[in-house]
């Protein structure tokens, strides 16, 4: 009785699973009762097209939910609560009418089950490689999607030699366990504390920054690849490169665990970088991308509010109930500045990306800041304790096409070093 009734439950829902055309899809494009959801890798959904389709993106209007979001390594308990909560975000209910597109069904099929256990039953699926025809379909990128790599990326412009790639993490190699256990080949490992040296962390010198990116055998004309573990670090050095003058920095969109899920191999040990004498430069050549406290003070003085200091931080150290940092006493906030969120603590960032760590889907980011008072077309410099947070938001922005935005480097650490300058505590 039990296999029967188990049969009919699973028969009833391939029933409600129907494909649809690239007709069907024209016709709901501007329906509100329909939501449209890319389930490829989310790589593709920014821009890159992997499937050799001759679009770059995803069908205008859609949301994404990429399958790789549902293997077992990343669905924890708190990744689990995340991703129910992003499924309401992303208006994908019972009572909507969800259409999922891929190039392969079972990859569909795989979201498929996962809304079906929510209650979500109105389902429909689109293949790409049905026909020609989906070319007829509204596509949109990001404007610089290219900053953010897809795996297979990297591995193929190792073996064409058309970049160098590091890995960023804190510590030096005797701290270093992870980097020397295994790395993508070829991969130097950068110790954060050459652009922020101990005790205090904050930005390096302009000259011992470009005397770093020589001694890494970096010059402004390279196109470098970084990664790491923890991909806060690879988005810290990012900005870092990208204000001295590297032409090309890209990032290893998911970090470590992006290269490891495509299977590519890994190298064991240490490899020495390969100095150089001449960086190209002698002095930044992006300076507006990076402000000091000055700075940050001119923003806060912006009478005509074109340009907006935002704060990533968790909301406890918003409000002053926490400073996030152990070598950080003072707590609370610059008056003056607008929340911008991030996560639960000082060293992560769950609202600014998917489970997997890849960026999160720009339009959510975009109505987050609206959701908080913050207009996106404005000029925002990002700041947070010390700079790995808010710079990775500034990537990102780089990403979805704000170039006029700025990182406010040294942040809270900085500002609240000096007792004269002012700050605020408690609920806003």
């Amino acid at each position: 009785m039990k296999k029967i009734l188990f049969l009919m439950v699973t028969m009833s829902m391939l029933i409600l699973a129907k494909d649809i055309d690239t007709k069907e899809v024209l016709k709901n494009l501007d329906n509100s009762n329909w939501v449209i959801v890319d389930t490829r890798d989310t790589n593709e959904y920014n821009g890159w097209d992997l499937s050799n389709l001759g679009v770059n993106g995803h069908i205008k209007g859609a949301t994404d939910f990429s399958y790789k979001w549902l293997d077992k390594e990343n669905l924890s308990e708190s990744n689990k609560k995340i991703l129910k909560e992003r499924v309401l975000e992303k208006n994908i209910k019972a009572d909507k009418n969800i259409i999922l597109y891929n190039t392969n069904k079972e990859k569909s099929e795989i979201v498929a089950n996962y809304f079906r256990n929510l209650g979500i039953k109105n389902i429909y699926f689109y293949n790409l490689n049905s026909s020609e025809d989906y070319k007829l379909l509204p596509f949109e990128s990001y404007q610089n999607y290219e900053m953010l790599v897809p795996a297979s990326w990297v591995k193929d412009a190792l073996n064409k030699k058309k970049a160098k790639v590091y890995e960023v993490s804190w510590g030096n190699l005797a701290n270093a366990a992870i980097y020397l256990a295994g790395h993508i080949p070829e991969a130097p490992h950068i110790n954060t504390d050459s652009i922020e040296p101990p005790p205090k962390w904050m930005l390096n010198t302009d000259e011992n920054l470009i005397k770093f990116a020589e001694s890494m055998g970096i010059s402004k004309d390279d196109t470098i690849i970084l990664y790491g573990d923890n991909v806060m670090a690879s988005y810290r050095l990012a900005i870092v490169l990208k204000y001295i003058g590297v032409k090309d920095v890209r990032v290893l969109n998911g970090g470590l665990s992006a290269w490891q899920k495509e299977g590519y191999k890994l190298e064991i040990g240490n490899v020495k970088p390969t100095p150089i004498e001449n960086f190209g430069s002698k002095t930044p050549i992006n300076k507006k991308l990076i402000v000091d406290v000055e700075g940050a003070k001119k923003v806060l003085a912006d009478n005509k509010k074109e340009n907006v200091l935002v704060d990533i931080r968790s909301y406890n150290e918003r409000i002053g109930k926490e400073s996030g940092y152990s070598y950080m006493d003072r707590k609370g906030r610059i008056p003056g500045s607008v929340w911008g969120n991030s996560g639960t603590s000082s060293v992560t960032l769950e609202n600014y990306r998917n489970i997997d760590n890849t960026m999160r889907n720009a339009d959510e980011i975009i109505n987050m800041w609206n959701n908080l008072g913050i207009d996106s077309n404005k000029n925002l410099t990002f700041f947070c304790g010390s700079g790995w947070r808010a710079a990775e938001v500034l990537f990102y922005s780089g990403v979805m096409g704000r170039n006029g935005n700025s990182l406010y480097s040294n942040g809270w650490m900085e500002w609240s070093e000096d007792k004269n300058n002012p700050v605020e505590k408690g609920i806003e």
